[in-house]
């Protein structure tokens, strides 16, 4: 399945400082064991950006509910979503379930602004309701999946499954086996009527998490800390806002990124959306865990998926799915970036690493003792002195290359 959207232009414009950001929140999971610690983080997810926290009460040990979510809620810097997970949806509570649920109404009056309730118990969750519910909060209805990333239909059937609860956010989370289920879900959350939280869960769902301002999320997940997370893969605050700018990524930013297995190493993140951000460029560039490259490749195949670096293991792959290559790619064997034409979506392969590796070697040439032996060539005079021998170098043609003892640019 090809990851198409009609829906999503590809009209380049610059975004300024004065840009209008786009609506999806960034949501601070608050994670602790008391609620003092709590308090500390919740002013750290203000400092640091965030635009609402998430309480997860099933962390608190001791947990006494009216003392601690009056206190939590009435003093949180920012707006506040309680969730209170249990084990069987991937949380840490492992109590009586009418308790459970009983907190999450308190919370409701208490003055929080969302609660999240898993579907498996909405319905009771729903008729448990006074009808004079506090009308200012807003409940999530949520569906967790952590082995897999269902089918498009199976997704929408889903979305009609929590929205028939009554659910004024829908919010489903799957895992991603390959980078190639996030289009399954990315098509989803584009044409969801309803606000939604669309999200894949592992290192390879990483683009949804940061594209979820493309594709309209109602909010994405960023933690204060690297590696203190509340589910599989979630980036930081600090990476979000200023790794990849994700206050002005919208429906129009063309993607980039880095393919390669594995990519976590990758810099070309900090280089590429640096010089975005600073040329006004409405880009994103994102490391892309990818097994397949032609699946990848296949799957978004939408213009707004524009452009490509390759790294290892992936660069022959990546040159045998291009439309058309450079011929000096061609005659290296393999592609270090790969860029779609706009006009007509073929791919075209180019390879600039030997440029690196050229001025590398004439760097560290340069400061060489040179000695009057001739080169067997007849067209070079110059022979150096290198640690393992005599080498030597012929400087009028155009590639290097080994031959025994000796390097040679022939």
């Amino acid at each position: 399945m090809a990851f198409e959207s009609s829906t999503l232009p590809i009209t380049d414009f610059q975004i300024g400082d004065g840009a209008q950001r786009n609506s999806t929140l960034i949501c601070v999971p608050i994670m602790a064991e008391s609620v003092e610690e709590m308090l500390v983080k919740m002013r750290k997810a203000k400092e640091l950006g965030g635009d609402l926290v998430e309480i997860r009460v099933d962390f608190l040990k001791n947990f006494i509910p009216k003392q601690d979510l009056d206190i939590l809620i009435k003093q949180a810097p920012l707006p506040t979503l309680v969730t209170f997970r249990p084990r069987w949806e991937g949380g840490r509570y492992d109590g009586d379930e009418s308790k459970r649920q009983e907190a999450l109404r308190l919370a409701m009056e208490l003055g929080a602004d969302y609660i999240d309730i898993e579907l498996k118990v909405a319905h009771d969750f729903f008729s448990s309701l006074p009808r004079d519910r506090p009308e200012n909060v807003k409940i999530i209805v949520s569906s967790h999946n952590y082995e897999s990333t269902p089918s498009v239909e199976e997704l929408g059937d889903l979305v009609a499954r929590i929205q028939a609860t009554g659910a004024d956010i829908v919010k489903i989370a799957t895992t991603a086996l390959d980078i190639i289920d996030n289009a399954r879900l990315f098509q989803v959350l584009v044409h969801s009527q309803v606000p939604m939280i669309g999200l894949v869960m592992g290192e390879r769902g990483l683009m949804s998490r940061i594209l979820a301002a493309k594709f309209g999320g109602f909010l994405t997940f960023g933690t204060l800390e690297e590696g203190v997370i509340s589910a599989p893969g979630q980036p930081t605050v600090k990476e979000l806002l200023d790794l990849y700018n994700m206050r002005h990524i919208g429906p129009d930013t063309k993607v980039h990124g880095v393919i390669g297995n594995p990519i976590d190493h990758s810099k070309s993140p900090h280089l590429y959306n640096a010089a975005f951000k600073s040329t006004g460029f409405n880009g994103i560039y994102l490391p892309l865990l990818v097994d397949n490259v032609s699946n990848f490749i296949t799957t978004y195949s939408s213009p707004d998926f524009a452009g490509y670096s390759y790294t290892i293991p992936h660069k022959e792959a990546g040159l045998k799915c291009c439309d058309e290559v450079d011929p000096i790619a061609e005659s290296i064997g393999a592609i270090s970036c790969m860029i779609r034409r706009p006009t007509d979506g073929k791919l075209f392969g180019y390879n600039i690493d030997y440029l690196g590796a050229i001025a590398a070697i004439e760097e560290g040439l340069r400061d060489l003792p040179f000695c009057p032996l001739l080169c067997s060539n007849q067209w070079c005079n110059t022979c150096v002195w290198f640690p393992f021998g005599w080498s030597n170098i012929c400087c009028n043609w155009s590639w290097w290359c080994w031959k025994g003892n000796c390097l040679w640019r022939i």
